[in-house]
């Protein structure tokens, strides 16, 4: 089996290549190329020898994803890709246009086990995590393709990043690395539907990261409802592993709830959500959901989201409503990838 040289680390990298019988000095030219200047094949590599080429060549697989096809909003700006993997998978990324700079969401999972009823994502399962450098390159590659940096980076998207925890770790490490790209951990969200026992042990890590916990629903039964994994973590359980979280790092915890017309909006569920979070140092972040035809969930209409979110505030909790991007193209997670797997089937 060939090495993965785009999830090593320039230890790892020295490591590696002092066993193809090249000197360890050789990975901080190496090292660059993959995690800065984001080169798509080891051709590119200017000043490395064409000796130490084929050497890599013959001992390394080099995880480049392929663009399938990207979608661009005309509203915002917003694009959404559909990636293959080395394998033929298929995964989503997006990126979104802020004045505080470039962001990406990227998918952990091709496909997802959580089955959350609204996401668009758990319709056919999890077929398998991803590597590091499967998830550095949904990054790298929409870097390169708008030439502009990507300051800010949300594991959001397809999957569940604490159900791929080793890689996710290595991930964040990879990116954040100074010697890569540099992208600062107070600029990475990670988001969970809240697998309790790998939360605390992100605690322990000591990250610099934000971790955002999926809510949307204030009462174990409302959660229940929605997200199989409560059945296995109780709400009150989610909520303790979220303070021990800002206990460990001191980073604010940010609560998504998507909001369902008809199901989590109403006055009583504010009341309830502010009873559960208040007193915490905490951001939530409310979604009105985006429609999936495979669901028949509805979005609250703008009062009903506004009325919901001044409730919250009366309890002294931060709230924000999220600003719908790229809703003119697949929005929801998993849309864009599932439309493309029945187009290919009906051909």
């Amino acid at each position: 089996m060939k090495a993965d040289i785009k999830s090593m680390n320039q230890e790892e990298l020295g490591g590696f290549l002092i066993s193809l019988g090249e000197k360890p000095f050789r990975a901080k030219q190496l090292y660059p190329w993959l995690h800065k200047k984001h080169a798509e094949s080891f051709e590119e590599m200017t000043d490395i020898s064409n000796k130490l080429k084929e050497k890599l060549i013959n001992s390394c697989e080099f995880t480049v994803l392929k663009q399938v096809s990207v979608q661009q909003s005309r509203q915002d700006g917003t694009r959404k890709y559909l990636f293959a993997l080395p394998d033929g998978n298929m995964v989503e990324s997006v990126l979104m246009r802020y004045k505080h700079g470039n962001s990406v969401c990227i998918s952990s999972q091709a496909g997802c086990r959580m089955g959350c009823r609204f996401c668009a994502s758990t319709l056919d399962g999890l077929v398998r995590n991803l590597t590091p450098s499967e998830m550095l390159d949904q990054v790298y590659r929409i870097w390169r393709d708008i030439g502009e940096r990507v300051s800010h980076v949300v594991v959001m998207g397809m999957g569940e990043p604490l159900d791929n925890y080793e890689n996710l770790l290595k991930f964040i490490r990879l990116l954040s690395d100074e010697n890569g790209s540099s992208i600062s951990q107070r600029n990475l969200t990670v988001s969970t539907c809240g697998i309790v026992p790998n939360m605390r042990k992100l605690a322990e890590e000591r990250l610099q990261i934000t971790l955002a916990l999926s809510l949307h629903g204030a009462t174990q039964e409302k959660r229940q409802a929605l997200m199989p994994i409560a059945k296995k973590y109780e709400i009150h359980q989610v909520v303790e592993a979220c303070k021990y979280y800002f206990q460990k790092t001191g980073r604010r915890i940010t609560f998504e709830y998507n909001l369902l017309g008809g199901e989590n909006d109403k006055d009583e569920d504010a009341r309830q959500l502010g009873a559960l979070i208040s007193g915490m140092n905490c951001h939530v972040n409310l979604i009105p959901v985006n429609p999936i035809r495979e669901r028949d969930y509805v979005q609250p209409d703008k009062d009903t989201v506004l009325n919901f979110k001044n409730k919250l505030e009366k309890y002294g909790i931060n709230v924000t409503i999220r600003r719908e991007m790229g809703r003119d193209i697949d929005g929801a997670c998993g849309q864009l990838r599932k439309r493309f797997s029945e187009r290919q089937g009906e051909g």
